[in-house]
């Protein structure tokens, strides 16, 4: 084998996407409030982009498109994207003139950033404030509050604030290390009866059951003496929780002596305990959701779909800027800056648009093929995958996936994901399409209706839905029962309502 270095000429194809192909395609993934913010940032780095602002004094009629010191942006059709990086992109900025001459109106003279942009800014950031709600106390300050209202020994106090700093409202308040490690390592029995009295006082503060080391220590600490079959609960908690899970009724009867109606009244009972006592301080706190569409039915009944963007701030190219550019008093190096800025303001512009053409074809699209799903209900969702929708509307289905990624649509019945209306399904033996959700409505009517002493098996479930036309196998029905949260036939089984204890 001979090793030498030279040149060699190589012909390679290779695809690059343009930045503007890239920007086009973020903009789409982006759901309207997070567009928002977007636009938001590229007006505060990019000096030529302007916010439209409408005078709400003026009246309409003086308001004529000749007139107006700002109109709004001529529609932007969708446009093959330009790859050229050879050329710093010429053609994008060449068509920025054409639009100039074209549309001279749309770069006159607007309002520049004066003292009205910055006070709208302001009382948007002030009213965003205004409307964060107050965060809840934490599970520690909580703790520590009441902790502050005893008068303990300061050596205890100290112990029982660790014990509360090394609890997680995230795991239900339970307390999962060591007592050894808030001691010393050659900790006396005196330390370590300390230990225990600090442990025993945070257990005895609000919420009951907090700082439980088990789940049997939690359900313990939360029993009152006046509960209804306080000593069959304690017995339940103490020696059957695991027969409880399994709903080894018979079991229980056997080596407790109690009735099964006895043991169930109980376990009642023992329900109304809090497994994790300390979860209710966890942050829960939900996002409310923003529809990216909306849906309007016209007088014929017919649904069509609408963009959102009422959020979205009106953007033009600053014309200031642009008769700089234009009028020759500007550097070389500032009209190369200006360039730069105006064809990236003009791609966002560009984007914006096309984000709205596309999402309002894809959203159109799945509500016509779902139209029985929003007319009659969830029962009647059909079948559809990303691919046809694409078809439809003739893109790439990576196209589909970033357009209804995180977004969500106003409908009459609600407010649902996009994604949503994308199931798949399987055929029943008269060949009809049935998607996979209307699969799990039928189980769990199946499993509502059955009779509690003697529940369906998953292969008499099958054997059911069989009877309706559908054809599935066992292991889809177990799969689908677990997802749903629904337990096993023995789990469900009502033992006072079945004639045998076995």
């Amino acid at each position: 084998m001979r090793l030498s270095l030279g040149l060699e000429a190589k012909q390679v194809q290779t695809y690059q996407l343009a930045p503007k192909m890239i920007q086009s395609m973020e903009i789409l993934q982006l759901p309207v409030m997070a567009l928002q913010e977007r636009v938001e940032q590229e007006m505060n780095e990019n000096p030529v982009l302007e916010l439209v602002e409408e005078d709400p004094a003026l009246p309409d009629e003086s308001a004529s498109d000749e007139e107006s010191p700002h109109p709004d942006a001529p529609t932007v059709e969708e446009k093959e994207i330009v790859v050229d990086e050879a050329h710093d992109n010429a053609d994008d900025f060449e068509r920025l003139f054409d639009l100039q001459r074209e549309v001279p109106d749309y770069f006159d003279d607007g309002p520049s950033k004066s003292s009205n942009r910055i006070e709208e800014e302001a009382q948007r950031k002030h009213d965003t404030l205004a409307n964060i709600a107050v965060p809840s106390p934490s599970l520690n300050e909580h703790l520590l509050r009441q902790l502050g209202e005893l008068e303990v020994e300061e050596e205890i106090a100290e112990l029982a604030r660790r014990i509360i700093s090394m609890l997680d409202a995230e795991d239900g308040g339970y307390f999962k290390g060591s007592l050894l490690d808030l001691l010393p390592p050659e900790a006396t029995a005196e330390q370590q009866a300390k230990a225990e009295e600090a442990l025993h006082l945070v257990q005895s503060l609000d919420p009951p059951g907090i700082a439980a080391r088990d789940l049997r220590e939690c359900l313990l600490l939360q029993l009152a003496p006046d509960m209804p079959y306080h000593d069959e609960v304690q017995t339940l908690i103490e020696n059957h929780l695991e027969d409880l899970r399994d709903n080894r009724i018979p079991r229980i009867q056997k080596k407790t002596g109690y009735s099964i109606e006895r043991i169930q009244a109980a376990w009642e009972q023992l329900k109304k305990l809090n497994p994790k006592p300390g979860a209710e301080f966890a942050d829960t706190h939900v996002a409310p959701v923003t529809p990216d569409v909306m849906l309007e039915q016209d007088e014929d009944g017919n649904y069509r779909v609408v963009v959102e963007d009422q959020r979205l701030p009106r953007l033009y190219i600053s014309p200031y800027y642009w008769k700089r550019l234009q009028n020759g008093t500007a550097t070389a190096e500032e009209k190369e800056y200006l360039r730069k800025k105006i064809t990236s303001a003009q791609w966002l512009i560009d984007a914006i648009e096309q984000r709205k053409n596309t999402l309002t074809k894809v959203a159109q699209a799945i509500v016509d093929h779902q139209r029985e799903f929003l007319e009659k209900g969830p029962e009647f969702i059909k079948p559809l995958k990303m691919q046809q929708i694409a078809d439809q509307v003739g893109v790439h289905v990576t196209t589909i996936s970033r357009a209804v990624d995180d977004k969500w649509i106003q409908t009459p019945r609600g407010i649902f994901p996009l994604r949503r209306f994308f199931v798949g399904g399987t055929r029943t033996e008269q060949g009809e399409d049935v998607a996979w959700d209307i699969i799990r409505i039928k189980l769990q009517e199946l499993i509502d209706k059955e009779d509690k002493g003697h529940p369906y098996s998953d292969d008499e479930l099958v054997k059911e839905l069989g009877k309706q036309g559908i054809k599935v196998a066992r292991r889809t029905i177990t799969k689908y029962r677990q997802k749903m949260g629904i337990p096993s036939s023995r789990q469900r089984r009502d033992w006072s309502k079945s004639d045998s204890s076995s």
